[in-house]
């Protein structure tokens, strides 16, 4: 059955306390009458969350504080952040999920999300599992029970290459500054791969050079001031080297210059204060030195972890191998303090971790964990150290959600909201100060590794495990080989292998402690 949805404007003559004009759309479904209410943004419509639920006879969620909204379908649930341009699609009886990106972000109107339609068609219709289109020009929607609707994989396919290049003669065509609930991330799209540029903050002016890359001479005119900047402007130094200025407003503590991976585009954090380090560089030596090492057994108590092929379970050999480094620190690295965030078969939960760690003064946080695949007994084998970075695979990233998932166990997962979607990338740059040393005592282990394990490595990766970022300090996740693999399992669960980990992560710390050393007393 076929839904023609013939929409007309009405204005919304009410003063309301936000910017943009709000209409009605009308449409008509069997005989009825129905309005949805739509403000119109830049030539794009926006509709409202709450009401387009209902009309695809979804149910709907929003969190007022964290300005989330979720449409729940029958098989689907679809998530949308105010002011965000990613959408989050999660398959209910398979559990899965893909996160993908729109060209533009939603609106934050009073208690409500607004989505841009056009853009998220595609979207509702994988969820709502009937074929939703919109004619922007003519003002219609139409609903399609009987077209094929894409699976959750076509949204997967299409964050790989999100947004189609603009051609242009720019390598810098535009930019988009969005508001996160820890800063502000500014955007610029470029159409190459370009270098990182240099920036600095000085009386309340963020000055970004861009060195060898060609700007659109009204990038700057392009985009509306938005979170902690107030004020851009452009200043042409010669064809190809530009200066951007951005004004900012109070609460900003650092910024920091990044590199998408997925699509190149420049990106740069503004931090505000509730991120900004209790610590200085010009803090004491003697509060920088390497004197205190935190070990975190992952997992614990009621949350047992991966499970074996022969049922042996990952908290138990997490466990084990903190305890063998922590004595072999002990013994050979005088002047280090060890901090263990457990001692025993007991539930830790996470935000809990960095907080033991920080209170106590840590200098390193390891976290040990162990791998596995859902399928048992396989012949997937390795060792694997991860930075707090966004994942970069999709392996990665499900290895992170494993590890996240933990907080199902806790009393309050809530508190990690602000930690999630595309929150997770500003909040991982907050931890910018610690990444050459993670990076550094990550290469160290990775090194070392590969002559003193018999178990291979597969390399240094990043993901966002949440247990890293409540450590303020340099920290690395430790997946120590697969306990899917029978082999492997046999090797983690055996004394012999549990003391060649445990000396191999020993080595490692001695060595980056050498290193650390002389970078401080430089």
């Amino acid at each position: 059955m076929k839904i023609k949805l013939i929409l007309s404007f009405i204005l919304f003559f009410t003063v309301l306390i936000f910017p943009q004009r709000l209409y009605k759309i009308t449409f008509e479904s069997d005989g009825k009458q129905e309005t949805l209410s739509y403000v119109e943004q830049d030539g794009l419509d926006y509709v409202s969350g709450k009401e387009i639920s209902k009309i695809l006879n979804a149910g709907c969620f929003i969190n007022p504080v964290a300005a989330k909204l979720e449409i729940k379908f029958k098989e689907y649930t679809c998530k949308f952040t105010a002011k965000s341009q990613f959408i989050i699609l999660i398959k209910k009886n398979e559990s899965s999920q893909a996160t993908v990106q729109l060209p533009v972000a939603t609106l934050q109107i009073k208690d409500d999300v607004f989505i841009p339609l056009l853009y998220s068609c595609e979207y509702l219709s994988i969820c709502c599992g009937r074929n939703v289109s919109y004619d922007a020009r003519n003002k219609k929607m139409s609903v399609n029970d009987n077209l094929a609707i894409p699976d959750i994989p076509a949204a997967e396919a299409k964050n790989e290459n999100q947004e189609s290049k603009i051609k242009s003669k720019y390598d810098i065509y535009t930019m988009v500054i969005e508001d996160k609930s820890n800063g502000t991330l500014i955007r610029l799209k470029t159409n190459r791969k370009l270098k990182i540029p240099h920036y600095s903050i000085n009386n309340n002016v963020l000055y970004l050079f861009l060195s060898g890359a060609s700007v659109d001479p009204d990038v700057s005119n392009s985009v509306q001031p938005n979170g902690l900047v107030n004020l851009i402007k452009r200043t042409a130094i010669s064809s190809n080297n530009v200066q951007l200025e951005f004004s900012l407003n109070e609460g900003y503590s650092t910024a920091e210059a990044f590199l998408d991976p997925e699509n190149n585009d420049l990106l740069i954090s503004i931090h505000n204060k509730l991120f900004q380090s209790t610590q200085t560089v010009d803090n004491a030596k003697s509060k920088w030195l390497l004197d205190a090492i935190v070990i975190d057994a992952g997992h614990g108590g009621k949350d047992p972890g991966a499970i074996g092929v022969t049922g042996v379970k990952e908290k138990n050999i997490n466990l084990s191998i903190a305890l063998k480094l922590g004595i072999l620190i002990e013994k050979n690295i005088p002047g280090i303090k060890v901090i263990y965030t457990r001692k025993t078969d007991e539930f830790i939960e996470l935000y809990k971790r960095g907080k033991i760690a920080n209170e106590n003064g840590g200098k390193l946080f390891i976290s040990i964990h162990c791998n596995s695949l859902p399928k048992k007994d396989n012949n997937q084998r390795g060792f694997e150290v991860y930075l707090l970075r966004p994942g970069r695979t999709k392996a990665a990233i499900d290895i992170a959600e494993f590890e996240n998932s933990v907080i199902k166990y806790e009393d309050n997962p809530d508190r990690y909201q602000k930690l999630t979607d595309e929150n997770f990338i500003l909040v991982s740059m907050a931890h910018s100060a610690y990444m050459r040393h993670s990076e550094k005592f990550s290469d160290i282990l990775n090194q070392g590794w590969k002559q003193s394990v018999s178990i291979p490595s597969l390399g240094i990766k990043q993901a966002g495990f949440y247990v890293l970022i409540g450590a303020s300090m340099p920290g690395v996740l430790i997946e120590n080989g697969f306990l899917s693999n029978k082999k492997e399992e046999l090797f983690l669960a055996s004394n012999t292998g549990q003391n060649e980990i445990a000396q191999s992560i020993l080595n490692a710390i001695k060595n980056y402690k050498e290193y650390y050393d002389k970078e401080i007393s430089k």
